[in-house]
């Protein structure tokens, strides 16, 4: 069993192999539910952003909830048609020639990230088969998320179009407006943001049939506040009475705390510190722990120094920096227990690699109601050579 395990986690760790992502589908609804109850009272609509949770065996449930999918490339639109089978958005900073005429044929709303992209592909948009909804995404020129690599409104960014840059009588044949500035953001960044957004386009918003406020909402933390959410949608519908429909595309909103990585003590050494080798890796299988950088919280252990017994937790890999971070327990870890490492649906089976040829974690549903696991799936050697040749 897991070190110090703790009354958050009420599920039997016996029985898992390791590592696995560990989805609860019961907390998975109740967000999902949440965010329904956010279109019902702004009467707006939600999208599950691919590139922050993509786990397709859970989308008959996100069906139920939630209004579409947002895709930026064609295998996310292919993944959304096959498995969601509802409403598809498609927004990337730029398009390939040869994959285009796919897209024609699988998505409802493409958004350009510039105006030369528009003028190279809006004769094909024009003569396609099915009706496509237009728009441009724009940058609103104001930055709330504070880390560079993830504040898409920042100096030199490539993401929009800025206020200095557009061009009213370029706009023939687009129906939408499009931004996404926030991360992890709560409803005061959106209407700080949305005053840029009228300030400098305000002309454009006059004239626009929908618009898609992007990510970066935490609408399903416990100190969101969605009352603000709410009312600042409709105030813009209000104020811009053309704007018909107004869409969010939360990712990390939808998975937030629905999902576990739970791995399995390897071996202990010692130098200048106790430090526990772990089945999983901060390398391969959270990135984001490296990339943002951030230290996830581990169920039953604290800040190094605050229980009795403090180790460094690192993965299994043979780059140096595979380090998870420095914790402490109230009892010495030993080989073979299981530790559990939270928040971890979101942003983690996305942007995994089997980096040295290290496995991806098993894929295990959790259902709370018969309380039992439900193995999804399990990758072995077929997976990692076949990315190759």
């Amino acid at each position: 069993m897991m070190a110090g395990m703790g009354p958050e986690i009420p599920y039997d760790l016996d029985g898992l192999d390791t590592p696995c992502y560990l989805i609860d589908l019961g907390r998975l609804e109740g967000n999902l539910k949440v965010l329904a109850d956010v279109q019902s009272r702004a009467g707006c609509r939600i999208l599950l952003a691919l590139k922050a949770y993509a786990a397709w065996g859970t989308f008959d449930l996100c069906r139920r909830y939630l209004w579409g999918a947002a895709a930026s490339s064609l295998n996310e639109v292919k993944l959304a048609v096959e498995h969601l089978g509802k409403e598809v958005h498609l927004c990337a900073p730029a398009y390939r020639q040869d994959e285009f005429e796919q897209f024609l044929c699988l998505v409802d709303h493409i958004v350009f990230n510039s105006f030369g992209q528009w003028d190279r592909f809006r004769s094909q948009v024009s003569k396609a088969r099915r009706s496509i909804r237009c728009g441009l995404r724009i940058n609103p020129g104001h930055s709330e998320v504070k880390t560079p690599m993830y504040d898409p409104c920042g100096p030199c960014s490539r993401l929009g179009i800025t206020a200095d840059q557009f061009r009213m009588d370029l706009t023939d044949g687009i129906t939408g407006l499009h931004f996404h500035s926030l991360c992890e953001l709560n409803a005061d960044a959106l209407e700080r943001t949305l005053a840029a957004v009228e300030a400098r386009f305000g002309a454009f918003l006059r004239r626009v049939e929908w618009v898609n406020l992007g990510g970066g909402h935490y609408i399903t933390r416990p100190d969101y506040d969605r009352d603000l959410l709410c009312k600042l949608i409709m105030d813009l519908q209000d104020r811009y009475r053309n704007i018909q429909v107004v869409y969010l595309e939360p990712g990390e909103a939808v998975a937030l705390d629905a999902g576990f990585l739970v791995s399995s003590v390897l071996d202990i050494v010692h130098n200048q510190m106790a430090i526990a080798i772990l089945d999983c890796s901060a390398s391969t299988h959270m990135p984001d722990v490296l990339e943002m950088p951030y230290r996830p919280q581990v169920i039953g252990a604290d800040l190094p120094g605050k229980r009795p017994y403090t180790y460094r937790l690192a993965g299994p890999t043979c780059l140096a920096g595979d380090v998870i971070g420095d914790y402490s327990f109230d009892r010495p870890l030993r080989v073979g227990d299981k530790l559990v490492f939270t928040d971890m649906a979101h942003y983690t089976m996305v942007k995994n690699t089997m980096f040295n040829g290290i496995n991806l974690p098993d894929i295990v549903f959790y259902e709370p109601g018969a309380r039992s696991y439900r193995l999804q799936r399990r990758f072995g050697y077929l997976d990692y050579r076949d990315r190759l040749s």
